[in-house]
């Protein structure tokens, strides 16, 4: 991870845009009865989709995987997805799983073993995790490192609790 030699910087007007645009390749998906967002990076996304295809029941799945910045470490379960929403459908089926990225995997991996039916979309995706989504606006190449709006200022922004991850 840390030989990453690639910059994309998105704006907050680019993200909107691409979410967006993620929730209309999902419109003719659904329907779906529940969104689950990885948290934390599907969180703004996950707000947009459910908005534009109008699903109310929201839930998060919180998987902590980044814990040096740019350094992905092991992945540690905080939060499992609510018992109403995995009973829904076969296996998820009719759950929409909403993340801002994927990268390697990892943390996809854990989730599909959750709700191994429901359906899988993020915004970007990397060669490395794109088997594991069904649905994705952009591929970047393994080698950059995205940098999204809630991570950038006129440089890199550390969070301001100054905690790492």
């Amino acid at each position: 991870m840390e030989n990453l030699e690639k910059a994309f910087p998105v704006s907050w007007e680019q993200f909107h845009r691409d979410a967006r645009a993620l929730a209309w390749r999902l419109a003719g998906q659904g329907p779906f009865q529940a969104i689950v967002c990885i948290t934390r990076g599907g969180l703004v996304p996950a707000a947009i989709v459910c908005r534009e295809l109008e699903v109310r029941l929201i839930d998060t799945v919180c998987i902590a995987s980044y814990h040096e910045y740019k350094t992905q470490g092991t992945s540690a379960v905080l939060k499992e997805i609510d018992s109403k929403v995995k009973e829904i459908g076969e296996g998820g089926k009719g759950v929409l799983i909403i993340d801002d990225l994927v990268d390697t995997g990892k943390t996809a991996r854990l989730v599909r073993e959750m709700l191994p039916n429901a359906h899988f979309a993020t915004v970007y995706s990397k060669p490395q995790g794109r088997p594991l989504v069904d649905t994705f606006v952009t591929e970047v190449s393994q080698d950059t490192w995205i940098y999204f709006p809630w991570d950038l200022g006129l440089s890199f922004q550390p969070p301001i609790s100054g905690g790492k991850g």
